[in-house]
């Protein structure tokens, strides 16, 4: 079988290439440049798509002796995600870059891309996931077999007809068991850290790479009732649910509860405002059939515990999404990803907190 892996310069897919090699796959290792700079901010964590990770990238294809290619997408991503997160933040909401990512630039269009001009059988990640055939849901994603670096919510929003020519071939392993593999076999990246920020903020917050790109917009912070509490730098600087780093003194704590980017406000209030269990999406991607749904639970954001799912009501051109339970913090513009057990059905972007 033909397969490309998709190299980020890291272990996990380093390894995954090495694991198809040795099943006698015929393997091509692709990597994707989305930057030109360095993008080390020093010993505390590392990066990924970096120049220095496009040259490991390369060096462990030669390690493993196959070809390697480097695309320079750098115009592609900015356009599909980079422009995507500065207009959510300036619309008040609270992007996750890396979900839209694995759809629109280095998986799910990266399989498209190479199935048309590379005949490929395969694309390959190093995905904590897993991918195999279900005897009541077909072919799905699954959380992976390490839950501290399971990744399968980052892959909610793929196309569902994605699945069929995707490999995660390290979903099955711990990432200590990923790491001796590619001790075991010399390879140069083995204890690399992994990359643990958003790439292209190269360190930054989210507030300060959008305030270098377009300068600071002033605003007032205000409480629930409309008094002004105090003045903010922009909206895209704060987001739901956050207690420090308001600037404000209002007796007691206060959480960010609301964004408001057509009065340019912050409102904050008390924390138990931050609770509730309904939620409004537009269009869920479908991993598996709607009418095959069984027990359902959702997660609202990539650290937080899976919530059982009373109802989903179709309303208009979106869905209501009711929850058995309140939850803090649901989010316009974060992933809502649908779960039966370890089986990811599918998921969406939140719209609106009800």
């Amino acid at each position: 079988m033909r397969i490309a892996v998709a190299m980020s310069g890291g272990v996990d897919s380093s390894v995954s290439a090495l694991i198809l090699k040795e099943k006698g796959h015929e393997v091509i290792g692709v990597t994707l440049r989305f930057h030109t700079e360095e993008c080390t901010t020093g010993l505390t964590h590392n990066i990924c798509c970096s120049p220095q990770d496009v040259r490991d990238a390369a060096l462990v294809s030669q390690q493993l002796g196959i070809p390697h290619i480097t695309l320079s997408w750098e115009e592609i991503f900015k356009k599909r995600v980079i422009d995507y997160f500065v207009q959510e933040y300036l619309s008040g909401r609270t992007p996750n870059p890396c979900a839209v990512c694995n759809r629109e630039v280095k998986t799910a269009f990266l399989a498209d891309y190479l199935k048309k001009v590379a005949d490929i059988d395969r694309l390959a990640t190093g995905h904590h996931a897993v991918i195999e055939d279900h005897p009541q849901y077909g072919r799905v994603i699954k959380r992976g077999k390490d839950l501290s670096k399971d990744q399968s919510y980052f892959l909610a929003l793929i196309p569902p007809e994605s699945l069929a020519i995707l490999e995660l071939p390290i979903g099955g392993m711990t990432k200590e068991e990923v790491r001796e593999i590619a001790k075991k076999k010399g390879l140069r990246v083995a204890e690399k850290r992994d990359s643990q920020e958003v790439c292209f903020l190269m360190g930054m917050t989210p507030g300060e790479f959008i305030e270098r790109l377009m300068g600071e917009r002033k605003g007032v912070i205000v409480s629930r009732d409309g008094v002004v509490l105090g003045t903010h730098r922009g909206i895209f600087n704060f987001t739901i649910g956050q207690r420090r780093g308001l600037g404000i003194s209002a007796g007691k704590p206060v959480y960010v509860l609301d964004l408001d980017p057509k009065g340019n406000r912050v409102v904050v209030g008390d924390k138990e405002l931050l609770y509730s269990k309904e939620l409004r999406v537009k269009a869920i991607n479908f991993h598996v059939p709607p009418e095959r749904w069984n027990r359902v639970y959702a997660q609202i954001r990539y650290r937080s515990r899976p919530v059982e799912v009373r109802d989903i009501v179709k309303e208009g051109e979106g869905y209501r999404v009711i929850l058995e339970e309140k939850v803090r913090g649901i989010t316009p513009g974060q992933v809502i990803a649908f779960y039966d057990g370890d089986v990811l059905l599918g998921g969406s972007v939140i719209e609106e907190r009800l």
